[in-house]
């Protein structure tokens, strides 16, 4: 990887300003200034450097970066039976989704330890070519093996755009205006998981699925290109510092390899025993070994952990990860299977049942946009509305389970689905505002990119881990199904409903109610499973406590100064 970047800790804001005052310390590690002081409240992009050209231009690219990441995550819902059928992976459709989840949440963080090492400029755009890549891969796969490689691919090139952009806002943003634009930014997320349903379900008789992967291709390549040259390089160095340029070979002697692979295959063994059509022990054993030997590494031997040891250290910020890696899988369960309740219960076209993630993610951006606007407007603690945002999101998911039967209205669906958008989009800005009052400010970045990626690991678990439980319902559901109605000899019929909803509607007869049925029940259960998993990471939001590292300052002067005062009013004395 070309350098073009001077000597970056862990601390080195990823988009300095060539003005920053900042002074390197000893190892000549630049910290940043709080993100309220260095963006400042008047900070635009014309003042760091960034013309309206130029500011356009990386918007419209960032833009179409983000929208492909997340068009991804989504589209595969309404493509996979024939995805599936031209593979002859009835059975692993869960992978065609996880792949990609499993290797974005994966690199996320060693993207974000990348960016600080070379230059975000430079990573950004080497994440697209991934991304193009792995597209053209998926795009001409001949096996399930080879287009599960090119997922993965793809996922690499994922995991370096969202929480890039995240880190963005924070610097430049002020704190007035920050709510409002991590909103925005969520809202332009959503509308991608949104579009890529429908979008592809609309091209799929038209063009065929792999028209939908290679297409990616050109789009992602020429938006990286433009972020190369649109990107000024004097946001990629820091040229106060004065010393010369840690050498290429030293900085990649200096990356944390045994913590990233042992990240990267506690993360996959996990999800690959709990994705199963049943429960591998052995893959679980192997990841319960390899996840606290990474958290080893990271504290007592690595000189450049992926993840800081005083974050580790953190209970808020640590208990608000684990919450938004349990709220957002169960959300990801919604994103999942709400268009394959759609196409197998309702009997819609692939196009159609994309249509149902409009109103949840529309509650999506809407409550995230509302209060940012109104309330997160200061910085200090949002514990009472995080965990208020907390409680109603599993009662939606209670409300969505009760009304997945092939009898309820339309429009009630939709409304329950639009609730669930609504409390997500509002629990995580709330929940962002909440941490970085917790944390202080120098570890704002870090913090924040380490939110994005306990975010983006939900995907992958509410992929892997929601696909498990729903196959597991629904194989159960068929067999004793069919059973009950005396039919014999329907493996091969249920190993094609395992894996394509689209199925049930070709179906007549006792085959179909059977088929309806099983579907009704097994996502009827992922999501009542899902409620009462959500209600567990309540407490965990709520551990998470409400006074920061400045709160605790001021309760220790105020101590220390009614110390004073009675020593004074006791006899005079001066113990200070």
């Amino acid at each position: 990887m070309p350098d073009d970047s001077s000597a970056a800790g862990e601390q080195t804001p990823l988009l300095a300003s060539s003005r920053s005052s900042a002074k390197p310390d000893s190892n000549g590690t630049v910290a940043p200034a709080p993100p309220d002081t260095a963006a400042g409240k008047g900070t635009s992009a014309v003042d760091n450097g960034i013309g309206v050209i130029r500011g356009i231009a990386i918007t419209i690219a960032t833009g179409v970066l983000i929208f492909f990441q997340a068009t991804n995550m989504s589209m595969i819902t309404t493509i996979q039976s024939s995805i599936a059928a031209d593979l002859d992976a009835y059975e692993e459709v869960t992978w065609f989704t996880s792949a990609y989840l499993v290797s974005m949440s994966s690199f996320a963080p060693i993207m974000g330890r990348l960016s600080a090492t070379f230059s975000p400029r430079r990573c950004i755009f080497y994440a697209t070519i991934f991304f193009a890549v792995g597209s053209l891969i998926a795009a001409f796969a001949r096996s399930f093996k080879e287009f599960i490689v090119g997922r993965a691919v793809q996922g690499i090139g994922g995991a370096g755009v969202f929480s890039v952009a995240i880190i963005i806002v924070l610097q430049l943003a002020s704190t007035e205006k920050r709510g409002l634009l991590i909103g925005m930014l969520n809202s332009g997320y959503t509308v991608g998981v949104a579009l890529g349903a429908i979008v592809a379900g609309a091209l799929l008789p038209l063009t065929g699925w792999r028209f939908v992967f290679w297409i990616q291709a050109p789009f992602t390549f020429v938006a990286g290109f433009v972020l190369l040259f649109a990107i000024p390089k004097a946001f990629s160095k820091n040229k106060s510092s004065g010393k010369e340029s840690i050498p290429l070979a030293r900085k990649l002697l200096r990356l944390d390899y045994v913590g990233a692979l042992a990240l990267i295959g506690g993360i996959t063994f996990l999800l690959i025993g709990l994705s199963a059509s049943k429960i591998l022990v052995i893959p679980i054993i192997i990841s319960l070994i390899l996840l606290p030997l990474f958290v080893l590494n990271e504290i007592y031997i690595a000189k450049d952990p992926i993840i800081p040891v005083i974050v580790l250290k953190s209970r808020g910020v640590l208990l608000s990860c684990l919450a938004t890696a349990g709220f957002m899988m169960c959300r990801w369960c919604v994103l999942f299977y709400t268009p394959v309740y759609s196409i197998a219960v309702r009997g819609w076209s692939p196009a159609t049942a994309g249509t149902i993630l409009i109103p949840t993610n529309g509650g999506f951006a809407l409550g995230g946009l509302v209060v940012g606007w109104i309330h997160i407007r200061r910085a200090g603690s949002f514990y009472a509305a995080c965990v208020v945002t907390f409680v109603l999101f599993p009662i939606t998911l209670l409300i969505l389970s009760l009304a997945s039967t092939p009898s309820i209205h339309p429009a009630v669906y939709v409304l329950a689905t639009f609730a669930n958008g609504l409390t997500v989009g509002a629990a995580l800005n709330y929940t962002l505002a909440h941490v970085l009052h917790l944390t202080l400010p120098e570890s704002h970045f870090i913090v924040s990119a380490l939110l994005a990626t306990f975010r983006g690991f939900a995907g992958s678990f509410g992929s892997a881990i929601g696909g498990g439980v729903f196959s597991r319902i629904l194989r159960a559901t068929l067999e004793d199904g069919f059973a009950k109605e005396g039919l014999t000899g329907e493996g091969p019929l249920i190993r094609k409903l395992l894996g394509s909803p689209a199925l049930v509607k070709q179906l007549t007869g006792v085959e179909k109610a059977v088929a309806v049925t099983g579907y009704v029940s097994a996502i009827r259960g992922l999501f009542a499973s899902a409620a009462g998993l959500a209600a567990v990471f309540i407490l965990a939001q709520a551990g998470t406590g409400w006074r920061g590292p400045n709160d605790k300052s001021k309760d220790e002067e105020e101590d220390a100064n009614e110390g004073v005062a009675v020593t004074f009013a006791g006899g005079g004395q001066q113990h200070f």
